[in-house]
């Protein structure tokens, strides 16, 4: 944590530094340029932050995906824009993850083959804790729902299983 320390206060004097601009300019115009910078350095900053949660989950082939169309939005939308979009990613990537380790915890082969051709146990553990929360969202919506709907009776649905499943069939790295 330590090797981070000078990292922080260089991103933290260039956000005073920048501040102060602003604050003791003459004029409304100066003023201006330096809060639009400001704003700036907190957007860049944002993109970074975003980028290193999602490689540090283990997304690395989507990270110029997420840095090209992260910063297009931020300077077409500002920051609500980017987080709606972060948002909508995490959704659907989580729905498509929740969906494929129900159809998994089932026992379709097909689920199965394809974990194993793109997972090993540390990046499927990874978006197992990025995404556990959809997994009960998709548990209620593909499971529980259903069930009331056509008066079924309710599926049980234990994701540690899935995770204990895993780590006997994907390679540890």
């Amino acid at each position: 944590m330590h090797e981070y320390r000078s990292l922080a206060l260089i991103i933290i004097a260039i956000f005073v530094i920048t501040l102060a601009g602003a604050y003791f300019s003459p004029t409304f115009s100066e003023q201006k340029s330096f809060l639009e910078l400001f704003m700036m350095f907190g957007a860049v900053l944002f993109i970074i932050s975003l980028l290193i949660v999602f490689a540090t989950i283990g997304l690395r082939s989507f990270i110029l995906y997420m840095a090209l169309f992260l910063a297009i939005i931020m300077q077409m939308y500002g920051v609500e824009g980017a987080a709606l979009f972060v948002g909508l990613t995490y959704f659907v990537w989580g729905s498509i993850f929740a969906m494929e380790v129900l159809l998994f915890y089932h026992g379709l082969k097909n689920a199965r083959e394809w974990f194993e051709q793109r997972y090993t146990y540390k990046s499927f553990k990874m978006e197992y804790k990025a995404f556990y929360p959809m997994l009960w969202v998709a548990s209620v919506f593909l499971e529980w729902i259903p069930s009331l709907l056509y008066r079924e009776s309710f599926m049980k649905f234990y994701p540690a299983e899935v995770l204990k499943d895993m780590e006997k069939i994907l390679p540890e790295k």
